[in-house]
């Protein structure tokens, strides 16, 4: 198999774009592709410092990866949750500190033990009710919105990719969830009362193209998913959507891409939950519609 770049061998071949490429056009590649995604949806331009949220995973150290070689000011924040399963936290914040520090980056770590003094899983047992993927989603919501406001950051990059995008658009049209079918954007705009605008530049990039960068690279990343989301749904989505992908090459390309044109279009058109009126959390600043404290805050009062 031929690169169709340089006419070397190639190490990768992706159905759905037709095209084949070798250890050295295919980072290039891929590199430019995120260029184009950045610059199509407006995300953030060369005078932007950008924080990406980094899990030690493949597709956030991909991510920072290509953001540094594209030159952007761009620093990373890890949120430690805790979770002792086979040491998943500390493997992974060790990936993404090794990472930081192999290519000069500034990685801002936040230690949920040591500065809130319990880790996710704990305050989930003490809560009784609330499952550690949901205290999850609203710790590192409340973290990395604030980390980005106190290092100055202007827009906030995570690694969610064109497999994630596609898995979240079939669940939520499988239940027909208006609200969160108006907000998945690649852009999310940051909004007057202090939430960053949130970015997504790596939409368009397949999961399998994000671990072959990775490889080819030379990125140590954590493989494991974490231990909480084995049985999470959006696995399940995956897989059908994968087996429809090996049927049909650029199936998941097609639905998260034409969703999102039909929608700007006016062709497809979802009402937005209206939110409450936001306040300022008396602790710790950040917007909450609770009013007093925020949920986060209240969290740790438990």
């Amino acid at each position: 198999m031929k690169c169709q770049g340089c006419g070397g061998s190639a190490v990768i071949k992706m159905r759905q774009h037709k095209l084949a490429l070798c250890a050295d056009c295919f980072p290039d590649w891929l590199r430019r592709r995120v260029q184009h995604t950045i610059e199509r949806y407006g995300m953030f331009g060369p005078a932007d410092k950008v924080l990406v949220a980094v899990s030690g995973g493949k597709d956030s150290l991909a991510l920072w990866d290509m953001l540094a070689a594209l030159d952007y000011q761009s620093e990373g924040v890890y949120i430690d949750l805790g979770i002792p399963h086979g040491d998943y936290s500390a493997q992974s914040r060790g990936r993404a500190l090794a990472f930081a520090q192999a290519r000069g980056l500034t990685l801002h770590v936040v230690d949920l033990v040591a500065t809130y003094g319990a880790s996710v899983p704990e305050k989930a047992r003490a809560l009784r009710g609330r499952s550690a993927c949901s205290l999850c989603g609203m710790v590192k919501r409340h973290e990395m919105n604030r980390v980005a406001r106190e290092s100055d950051c202007t827009v906030l990059a995570t690694g969610h990719n064109l497999d994630d995008e596609a898995a979240t658009l079939f669940g939520n049209t499988l239940r027909w969830q208006t609200g969160y079918l108006a907000r998945q954007a690649p852009v999310l705009p940051a909004s007057s009362d202090g939430f960053m605008r949130k970015v997504k530049p790596l939409c368009r990039v397949a999961e399998r193209e994000s671990a072959a960068y990775a490889l080819l690279q030379g990125i140590d990343y954590v493989r494991d998913e974490c231990p909480f989301s084995e049985r999470a749904t959006s696995l399940v989505y995956k897989r059908l959507l994968n087996d429809l992908e090996s049927r049909s090459p650029a199936a998941k390309q097609s639905f998260y891409l034409e969703f999102l044109k039909a929608r700007d279009r006016g062709a497809v058109q979802f009402q937005e939950v209206e939110r409450p009126p936001m306040t300022s959390c008396e602790q710790c600043g950040q917007p909450t519609t609770a009013g007093g404290l925020c949920a986060f805050c209240r969290l740790w009062e438990v």
